[in-house]
């Protein structure tokens, strides 16, 4: 029942982008196209679930151990960066076309603050390794659902007759923060 509820309350309750505001610059960024969303999803969600347990592993068995928790950040953002140069490499091999699509916002990842809020996050939990594993993972499920949710709307908004002054980072911005209060709906949930 634990996992249950760590994941309802991960992806939809406190998520990372609507409640916390973590990984915004992406959220708006790439949220353009549905296709592309779901490929930054996915690369996000693959960054985040590794680089947790990489991370939860040093902190428990190098930086407790050593008592040089102070080193947490740089070392969990060496770690993140190291990890995209990976997904970056394996997706120009298997998926040149949603690489290009990624275009910028691929090396951003290293920079984007719901993978390290989410390490940062992970490691401080009390609970072991696995709980940890289920808490990254759902917080990047809610990632890609508000991200994917976000840009399928703003594809139809490509469609709709919005006042010149509304188009583009206006109405996205107005469209997020009514998805950030539809998500508050799910608040006394978990």
């Amino acid at each position: 029942m634990e996992y249950v509820l760590i994941v309802i309350s991960a992806v939809f309750v406190n998520n990372i982008v609507l409640a916390k505001f973590l990984g915004v610059c992406p959220f708006i960024g790439v949220s353009k196209k549905v296709e592309t969303a779901l490929g930054m999803a996915g690369a996000v969600t693959f960054v985040m679930v590794i680089a947790t347990i990489v991370t939860y592993l040093l902190q428990k068995y190098v930086l407790e151990a050593n008592g040089i928790q102070f080193m947490q950040t740089i070392t969990f953002i060496l770690v993140i960066a190291s990890l995209v140069q990976l997904v970056e490499i394996i997706l120009k091999k298997v998926s040149p076309s949603l690489f290009q699509a990624l275009g910028i916002f691929l090396p951003l990842i290293t920079t984007n603050c719901a993978v390290l809020g989410v390490a940062i996050l992970s490691a401080g939990r009390p609970d072991g390794l696995l709980e940890s594993v289920v808490f990254a993972t759902s917080n990047a499920v809610g990632f890609g659902l508000a991200l994917i949710i976000f840009s399928g709307i703003r594809e139809q908004l490509e469609l709709a007759n919005i006042p010149k002054g509304m188009q583009g980072v206006p109405i996205a911005f107005i469209v997020a923060g009514l998805l950030a209060m539809a998500f508050m709906g799910f608040t006394g949930i978990a």
